[in-house]
């Protein structure tokens, strides 16, 4: 009797144990394999937000590098030296040319060779009889400045003027072209005293151009615009 009491409360235990397990009273000991891959996923996901916060999203990261370069660019100084100059009108109207486009300029003398000008000429034959029939000619023509004089390589040039104005020039070459004459012309410079002005850019302005400082209107002048030399050196 005691044995059958025994097998009856068994039976009830597991009926009891089967009813709370179809019912979900009783949780397993571990969690399903899906509901871990769904925690790991989170944490995944956490931590590309972590790392996607620390870098600003998407955009990449800026290189320290880069900026430092960026800032020495924007800090960029430049000074350039424009001339040379003839002489102080000269270098004084550019100066004033400068300042009124909001620069600083600054006026210096310096030794050094300065066009003078563009030269006409026509080669001297050997014989010097053969040059005074040529100054003759030309001079009965027009030409009264045409005299012989020495020229490049030891030889003898008759010389048709020098022009700072190209209009001049191209005119003296066609006045001697009606009197029979091919006459050659030439850049003359000279050496002496010669004016530069130097001027600081700021790292957005752009370079000088030199017909902007151009005096009187139709003169030729040869500018150029170059690197300010170290302190105490001339251009």
């Amino acid at each position: 009797m005691t044995l059958l009491k025994s097998i009856v409360v068994c039976l009830v235990l597991a009926n009891v144990g089967y009813f709370l397990w179809a019912r979900g009273i009783a949780a397993p000991d571990t969690a399903p394999p899906q509901a871990a891959d769904t925690t790991h996923a989170a944490s995944v996901d956490a931590d590309k937000s972590a790392s996607a916060g620390a870098s600003g999203g998407d955009e990449p990261r800026a290189d320290p590098g880069e900026a430092a370069k960026q800032g020495l660019l924007t800090n960029l100084k430049r000074c350039i030296s424009v001339g040379p100059f003839r002489d102080v009108a000269e270098a004084a109207h550019a100066a004033t040319t400068l300042r009124g486009g909001g620069y600083d300029p600054r006026q210096r003398v310096a030794d050094g060779d300065i066009w003078a000008g563009v030269w006409v000429y026509l080669q001297a034959p050997p014989s010097r009889g053969a040059a005074d029939q040529i100054v003759a000619k030309l001079k009965a023509g027009g030409i009264d400045d045409a005299m012989e004089m020495p020229g490049p390589n030891d030889s003898s040039v008759i010389s048709l003027g020098l022009f700072g104005e190209p209009k001049r020039a191209q005119a003296r070459v066609a006045q001697a072209q009606a009197l029979g004459f091919n006459p050659g012309i030439a850049d003359r410079k000279r050496t002496g005293n010669v004016y530069w002005i130097d001027i600081d850019l700021k790292p957005t302005d752009t370079l000088i151009n030199p017909s902007d400082l151009q005096g009187e209107a139709g003169r030729i002048v040869r500018l150029e615009v170059r690197g300010c030399p170290l302190a105490g050196a001339s251009p």
